[in-house]
Formats: structure tokens, sequence, C-alpha cells
């Protein structure tokens, strides 16, 4: 808690950054997202994903992602329509690019998403986030005390905003996956949040003496361990999803890894840290008694 004051200046470095990013270049938005094609192809041989992501890059479909559907010989690819060409002339365009190498494919099937579907699931996914968090924060107030209750708030916001942020900086692409992933971040934060918060208000019971920052920089050193290895074990996981998973998960694990750090910071740092600003107090946790007698007339 003595250098509180630092991390709270970087967090907000971190936020503006992260949220100028997202005001100038927005969200790379996936196909989920902003509506296009779905492709699906049948090859006779195993499909190479590596070489038909490469070909296509190569050939000026950027952005296009390519997975097995079924099995390792059906693939589907999601790619953003091109308002010149039609969808049946692009679908073809494909089929003739892909069967360039002498390749046995055949072209299975063009779907059409327009953007209506963008737009109802992106209304949902920010409704979803909002709805989470304000039952976070009541399930928080009612488990410990509204100045708690804000500062898992804080923690939350900041850690999606960071998230967000990077996806926005690095113009990764944002689909559906990275979404849940999103979701997943802020339950991986609030629990370690709790699990911080609990200790603090045991410790409020039980150390009488000292200041609020005191006791939980002493409440968050005893957790400092469990944390850390906690985080830790996620992270090897998740890292193990990044570099083995494929394609398919790369932005689900990426935003679980910028999550996972940025939720185990929040949660000693920015989560405490609010709570703190609030003068929060053993006071505030200490049961009220009620008076069962009352004095007699004077």
């Amino acid at each position: 808690m003595g250098r509180r004051n630092i991390a709270m200046a970087l967090s907000a470095l971190v936020i503006i950054v992260s949220i100028s990013s997202l005001a100038i270049k927005g969200l790379n938005f996936g196909v989920d997202f902003t509506g296009g094609l779905l492709l699906e192809l049948g090859y006779e041989q195993p499909a190479d994903l590596g070489a038909i992501r490469e070909r296509l890059e190569e050939s000026g479909f950027e952005g296009a992602q390519a997975q097995h559907f079924g099995n390792t010989s059906d693939v589907l690819i999601r790619m953003l329509p091109r308002p010149d060409v039609e969808t049946a002339q692009l679908g073809q365009q494909i089929l003739t690019l892909l069967k360039a190498g002498d390749v046995a494919v055949e072209l299975r099937r063009v779907e059409y998403v327009g953007p209506q579907v963008g737009e109802e699931l992106t209304e949902r996914g920010g409704t979803a986030m909002i709805f989470a968090i304000l039952m976070i924060m009541a399930y928080i107030m009612f488990r410990f005390q509204w100045k708690f209750a804000l500062g898992s708030v804080a923690a939350l916001v900041h850690d999606v905003v960071i998230v967000v942020g990077v996806f926005s900086l690095l113009q990764l692409p944002f689909d559906l996956s990275v979404l849940a992933a999103v979701l997943a971040v802020i339950g991986y934060s609030l629990n370690d949040t709790i699990v911080v918060f609990d200790r603090i208000r045991e410790n409020f019971r039980l150390i009488r003496r000292g200041t609020s920052a005191a006791i939980m920089n002493t409440s968050i050193n005893q957790m400092l361990g469990r944390t850390m290895i906690t985080s830790l074990t996620t992270l090897l996981v998740v890292m193990s999803l990044f570099f083995l998973g494929g394609e398919v998960v790369s932005g689900f694990s990426s935003a679980l890894m910028v999550g996972i750090v940025v939720g185990t910071y929040s949660s000693i740092y920015i989560a405490s840290t609010t709570a703190l600003a609030l003068n929060v107090s053993p006071e505030d946790l200490l049961e009220q008694k009620k008076d069962d007698e009352f004095d007699s007339e004077p």
C-alpha cells in the first residue's frame, strides 16, 4: 500500500492510452459483429490451415479466418464481404484460388451474415457486461460493505478497459470468443478481489490497532503468495492454449493472458486502494449494536 499512488498513476496512464486508442482507432471487429461471408469447403485430404491462410492473405483477403469444421478435411472460412463483388462470384474466386495448387477441393456452401446480426450481438454483449457488473456490485455490498463494492467495480472496469484497449491498440480481431474472454476476466478478477477482501475483513476484526492502510497492507501480504501461485498456474494453462491451440483460440487466449496479469494487479492495488480512498475503516465492518434496555424516567 505504500506504493499505491505510483500504481494508481500507472493505471491512470494506461487507461488514458486505452480510451484514446478506442476513440481514435476503435476495435477491429470480426465477422461476428460486422457481418460477412461464411464459406464451407471440403477437401479429399486433411486440409493445411496454415497454407490456406497464407494463400488468402497473399491474394488480398486480409483478416480471413480459416478453421476446421467437423473434421480435418472440412474447412470453414469467415471473411468480410467486398462491395464490388457479388457473394456467388466471391465464393468462386476463393475456390479457384485454393485449387491453384492442384488440390482437390469443393465449395459446399456460401452464406452471408448481415450486419443486423452483428448489431444485435454487440448490443447483447454490452448489456451482458453491464448486467454482470451491476450484479457483482450488489453482491459485494451484501457480502462486505459499499466501499468495498465500489472498489471491486473500479477494479473490474479497470480490467475491462485495459484488455479492450490492448486489442484496439494492436488492432487484434475482436470477435465473440474475445468477448467471452473479457467476461471470463471479470469473473477471475472478482474471485481474486473477494479473496483479498475477505482477508482484509478478517484482519479488520482481529487487528484493532493500526491504520486502515497498515491493516490492508498486512492482509495483502498474507494473501500475496496464494494470489501469485494461482495467477501463474492459470497463466501457464492459457499460454499453452495460445502457443498450441492454433488460430481458432488465439484471440480468446490472448485476452485471457492480458486479463490475468491485469486482474491480479487490480485486485492488489486498484480494488483495495479505491476502498482506502473512500476512508474504509474497521468500524465499517463492525456489527451495530442495538440497545435492548431503555433508561427510566429521570
